[in-house]
């Protein structure tokens, strides 16, 4: 799309879609390389726009980026709620969890990348909408998990919720290692071991925790 088609957009529908726009060219170029490699003026370039001009849509790279993982939330709610199923043990939770964040690399690159980056170069309206969509996907599931697998109370089971998000983004990057790393896992299986495998890791981490939990009422 061109500058000029961008300049145009007075109103507030035709405004949405270049947000829309803008949106979708930031997750195609996080996809490809990664949430890290992405720069403010990449995205840019991706949709046609000076630098200066994708400030009337995002202030920052990282707003834009925060705006992403907040659908990404959204997103894996929805995938959860749709595969539990009544009466589940702890155990099919804690494969919903972890199978539908497996399926979300860029979910969960967005996680690992939230606290340290993201969260920084904001508006302050920008962290609070980020801040109550994730808060608010954790409580929902939270009640959601209570209320298929009586195993936890409510507390419990928001709290293994946002475990699975926070293992995420610490598990998710080690798994999928930057080239110089997996060039030396490749050739010092002593190191390797440092590479842990995101989906069987993160469960063997989840079920501890449900185990645990109902341990310390």
């Amino acid at each position: 799309m061109s500058e000029a088609a961008f300049l145009r957009a007075r109103r507030p529908e035709h405004k949405q879609q270049r947000r829309e726009a803008i949106l979708a060219a930031a997750r195609e170029l996080a996809l490809r390389s990664g949430v890290r490699e992405v720069s403010l003026g990449g995205v840019a370039a991706a949709v046609g726009l000076a630098k200066s001009n994708l400030a009337r849509y995002f202030a920052t790279r990282e707003e834009i980026y925060l705006e992403l993982a907040a659908q990404e939330w959204h997103d894996w709610e929805r995938a959860v709620l749709d595969r539990l199923a009544p009466s589940s043990g702890p155990g099919a939770v804690v494969d919903v969890l972890a199978d539908t964040l497996a399926e979300r690399p860029l979910f969960c690159d967005l996680l690992s990348h939230s606290s340290t980056q993201l969260e920084h170069n904001v508006t302050v309206e920008a962290a609070r909408a980020f801040k109550l969509t994730a808060i608010g996907v954790t409580a929902r599931l939270g009640r959601a998990v209570a209320r298929v697998c009586p195993h936890f109370t409510e507390d419990e089971a928001r709290e293994l919720v946002g475990s699975a998000a926070a293992l995420a983004s610490l598990l998710y990057p080690a798994a999928n290692p930057p080239p110089v790393l997996a060039e030396l896992y490749a050739s010092d299986p002593e190191i390797a071991v440092a590479c842990l495998p995101f989906v069987p890791t993160i469960k063997r981490m989840l079920m501890a925790l449900a185990a645990g939990l109902p341990t310390l009422r």
